[in-house]
């Protein structure tokens, strides 16, 4: 009779990062099915509930509040389940940045954007953030017909879609997925600000120091961003011991993509540099124009400053392709437009 021998293997045991791989993967998919049911006649009234803010309420204009309609917001049961989505969302970024800044030191370790190169095989929420960002800035092209964007603004926004997808399709194609997503992170955090200070200045005019700071960490910024770049091309891939074009591999680590891909980020920079500089200088000579010499100029110059000064802050992006797409017939502030109706 035989006699079974006792395995002395140890069961598999599922490290911390395995088990938390598969929630964020659990996760994602569950954000991913809620955005796909907005896509399907069927399901878009479900699926609304769960992305959009429910229970709205529109206040007519009238002549003594307010000139334009308003739009007022109450809460209800319906509120759990687009707290319940937006959950979900912060639990995706937060896991990317986690697990792809904090956890792997790309700050304290630059050596990590480039080491192991070339990062062919990525987990899903890096795919999926890639994913989603090709599928926003394709999404733009068709926005700008619905949107009725006026015809001397098409190409400039065109120029401006187009600057987000060749970057950011060549750090997924390229297999450079951990140096795009950081400058992806540092770029959005500037936009992000500059949005936020935008909001804080339409409630109160007098607000602009969101801007200054915005300004400073628009230049840091840009300097952060050539610093990286440079690191990455010209100090960590060009030491690498393995540099030929391997596409079964996806091995593009050769001089000609280096310097092309260096030098297209360089001057990306220069260009948003540029369009800053002008945007500072003609900001500062509508601050310095003619003073007003009695009271009713001076209530008059006031009002019109303030105004351009809304027209610049709004308009800076669409004109110079640089920040948030913003389309012509939005870019002026509700102040602005309300002016405009009276």
């Amino acid at each position: 009779m035989a006699i079974r021998k006792k395995s002395n293997k140890n069961p598999p045991v599922l490290s911390h990062e395995f088990i938390v791989q598969n929630h964020a993967d659990i996760v994602s998919c569950m954000a991913m099915i809620f955005l796909l049911g907005l896509m399907f006649e069927i399901t878009a009234k479900a699926a609304v509930i769960f992305v959009t803010l429910q229970y709205n309420v529109t206040i007519p204009a009238t002549e003594e509040q307010s000139a334009e309609t308003i739009s007022l917001y109450y809460y209800g049961i319906k509120d759990l389940a687009t707290i319940f989505f937006y959950m979900l969302v912060a639990i995706i970024i937060h896991a990317i940045i986690q697990e792809y800044v904090l956890d792997e030191n790309y700050i304290s370790d630059p050596t990590s954007l480039w080491r192991d190169y070339p990062h062919a095989l990525i987990p899903f929420q890096m795919k999926f953030f890639y994913i989603l960002q090709l599928a926003y800035w394709f999404h733009a092209f068709p926005e700008l017909y619905f949107q009725k964007t006026k015809k001397e603004d098409i190409f400039r926004q065109i120029v401006y879609i187009g600057l987000y997808l060749f970057h950011i399709a060549g750090a997924y194609l390229l297999n450079l997925t951990h140096l795009g997503l950081v400058l992806l992170v540092l770029h959005y955090f500037v936009e992000f600000l500059f949005h936020i200070s935008r909001l804080f200045y339409f409630s109160d005019e007098k607000y602009q120091k969101g801007f200054s700071l915005w300004a400073v960490l628009f230049v840091l910024g840009r300097l952060l961003t050539l610093i990286l770049s440079v690191l990455t091309f010209g100090f960590g891939l060009a030491r690498a011991e393995d540099q030929q074009l391997n596409f079964s591999t996806g091995n593009f680590n050769i001089l000609a993509v280096r310097i092309s891909v260096l030098a297209s980020i360089c001057m990306t920079q220069a260009f948003m540099m540029w369009k800053f500089i002008n945007f500072q200088l003609r900001r500062w000579r509508e601050h310095s124009s003619s003073q007003p010499q009695t009271v009713k100029k001076k209530f008059v110059s006031a009002k019109g400053k303030n105004s351009r000064k809304e027209r610049v802050f709004s308009s800076f992006f669409l004109e110079n392709g640089i920040n948030g797409t913003v389309t012509s017939n939005g870019a002026d502030s509700p102040r602005s437009r309300k002016d405009k109706s009276s």
